[in-house]
């Protein structure tokens, strides 16, 4: 029997995951949590065999907790169960430990299928996926992805130079620095090319 804490943010689809996955033969859902910082405590209490993780969780995305998990709990199992089908989040989540990353349009027979590979020690990537360049690596520095993501958020060269306690001209070497490493024209351009990589 593979014991399964199911993480997801979304109460219906957690909801949904639990009652179907528990009618899977060989499966026992043992727990579930909402968010990630909830994931790795739940994960020591319970000790599940695999851990299904969404990415885009709250306080702690999916890939800090598989993290996590990899240093914590060595013989637990990460499933990342994520709509993100970007190359650079695939690298991200296979060099955080995780075992096996695969899209949200699985269906319920390719996921339990999934959770039993998983858990009987293999690997999967889901065939789906777009690009398996996976582990591209970023071309930007983490102080340069750190002003990239701010203005992502809609902040203002001041207002990031204010929170990061840089100068103005820092800020915008930076950005600009950042925009001519992927060849971007505009910053907005620079913001969705390194979104689409999974560099932010």
């Amino acid at each position: 029997m593979i014991e399964v804490l199911v993480v997801e943010d979304h109460a219906v689809v957690r909801s949904g995951l639990v009652t179907l996955l528990s009618k899977e033969l060989g499966i026992r859902i043992v727990g579930e949590a909402a968010d990630g910082a909830a994931a790795p405590a739940e994960a020591e209490r319970l000790r599940p065999d695999v851990v299904l993780l969404d990415i885009d969780l709250p306080v702690m995305d999916g890939i800090a907790v598989a993290a996590a998990l990899t240093g914590q709990l060595p013989d637990c199992r990460t499933l990342m169960l994520t709509a993100l089908d970007r190359p650079g989040h695939l690298g991200r989540a296979l060099a955080a430990g995780v075992s096996g990353y695969l899209l949200k349009s699985a269906t319920l027979a390719e996921t339990a299928d999934a959770i039993r590979r998983i858990g009987a020690g293999g690997r999967l990537i889901d065939p789906r996926m777009h690009d398996h360049r996976a582990g591209e690596p970023t071309p930007l520095t983490n102080r340069e992805s750190e002003v990239l993501r701010l203005t992502a958020t809609g902040s203002h060269a001041r207002d990031i130079a204010a929170e990061l306690f840089l100068s103005v001209g820092t800020v915008r070497n930076r950005l600009s620095s950042a925009a001519g490493k992927l060849h971007a024209r505009t910053l907005v351009d620079a913001v969705r090319i390194a979104e689409h990589h999974g560099w932010l």
